[in-house]
């Protein structure tokens, strides 16, 4: 994080600040008064609370006015959890089967057949970026935008996360949560700025973060204008039109938001740009990476991972005045814990989680991890780019 003069200030009085926050922020009165309660006490958390008391307190030297308090996340490994691959290209190989089953001879075309084949998309992800683009294109494809994000939603109704068994949209970070809610309460405006399909995060991306629609950036195919039974439709092609990674992300946050965020989180190399977009200029400003280093709760990764690849920007972090948020160290939750009242989000836990004795001795459920990823698809090295890496970026 860069300190342009009022930071340090702020850092000293930090008592004082978050006295401030306390009479600020309009949430529930545990969270008022203790800011960001998943995150450990610690040089991190304070860094964080100290940035956003110094630009929303009136008359500071480091004060921004709301229309200029803009923050950034990715979604993938920053919001939610990515491992063992990304939700969308889970939802992409269901997809991709569920066709197969009602259209037989679709599994003529090699891609549909390698989604289609046993395992857990080993097949597709030996394809490289041109496969994984192809799939989704056409598991995407060919219905309206309505339509598209009826099977989503229907999908992430029903769909399971292969190792922790829980529902997808239960494994959204906690304290990820309690950071965005922080930060509006602040009156910053949060966008999400993903190489995710944008239709795909718009689905869920209000209720999990809450964050709207139109706040969402991602990657999109073709769409055009058409009329079905008289009735005006959005039609989804099968071609790539934008992939919001690595460069395209500052692009896209100049075209669609208008304004240079003075807040950025990431998780992987594929966030490198979109945080020296935000932290270049003068001023205060935040740049956060969430280190994945927590084997025990979730899943350690970083360097040699085929999914949120992060290398450089980590190596790069120290000299551009970046945080690096340790997930394990840095947080006292990852996960929130599944609530086991009827009709809420333990109803919804419980419909993924093994029953006794078919589980093979692993934890159904709950906060910990398996700290190793049996349903990690191959790469191959030498013939599979990691996603980041590749031309075009992840799968839109």
């Amino acid at each position: 994080m860069k300190d342009h003069g009022g930071l340090t200030r702020v850092l000293a009085t930090a008592a004082g600040s978050l006295l401030t926050l306390k009479m600020m922020s309009p949430l529930a009165p545990a969270m008022a008064s203790q800011p960001l309660p998943s995150w450990r006490d610690g040089a991190t958390r304070s860094r964080i609370l100290a940035f956003v008391a110094s630009v929303s307190q009136p008359g500071g030297e480091s004060y921004r006015p709301p229309e200029e308090r803009i923050a950034v996340f990715d979604n993938d490994g920053t919001l939610w959890s990515e491992q063992p691959m990304y939700v969308q290209l889970a939802f992409a190989i269901e997809r991709a089967r569920a066709m197969v089953a009602q259209q037989p001879g679709l599994a003529a075309n090699p891609v549909i057949a390698a989604a289609a084949a046993a395992g857990n998309g080993e097949a597709v992800l030996t394809m490289g970026i041109k496969g994984l683009l192809d799939l989704v294109g056409i598991t995407h494809a060919g219905m309206s935008t309505d339509v598209f994000r009826d099977l989503v939603r229907e999908w992430l109704d029903s769909a399971c996360h292969p190792t922790l068994k829980r529902p997808y949209t239960t494994l959204t970070y906690q304290p990820m949560r309690e950071l965005l809610e922080h930060l509006r309460a602040h009156g910053f405006r949060t966008y999400i700025v993903s190489a995710g399909g944008v239709e795909f995060m718009r689905v869920f991306a209000e209720e999990a973060y809450g964050i709207p629609p139109e706040q969402v950036i991602g990657s999109s195919v073709v769409t055009t204008y058409a009329l079905r039974g008289g009735l005006p439709v959005i039609l989804r092609e099968s071609e790539v039109q934008t992939v919001a990674d690595r460069a395209m992300k500052p692009v896209l946050i100049e075209q669609l938001i208008g304004r240079r965020p003075i807040a950025a989180f990431g998780n992987s190399d594929g966030d490198l740009e979109m945080l020296e977009w935000t932290t270049s200029l003068p001023g205060p400003r935040l740049g956060v990476i969430v280190h994945h280093d927590d084997p025990e709760r979730e899943v350690a990764y970083d360097r040699q991972s085929a999914f949120g690849y992060l290398d450089r920007a980590l190596s790069e972090a120290p000299r551009q005045g970046w945080t690096v948020v340790s997930m394990r160290d840095d947080w006292a939750t990852v996960f929130a814990a599944p609530s086991g009242s009827a009709g809420s989000e333990g109803e919804a836990v419980n419909r993924c989680a093994v029953p006794p004795g078919q589980d093979g001795g692993a934890e159904p459920t709950g906060e910990r991890g398996t700290g190793e990823l049996p349903e990690q698809p191959a790469v191959i090295p030498g013939e599979v780019p990691r996603i980041e890496e590749a031309p075009g970026g992840r799968q839109p």
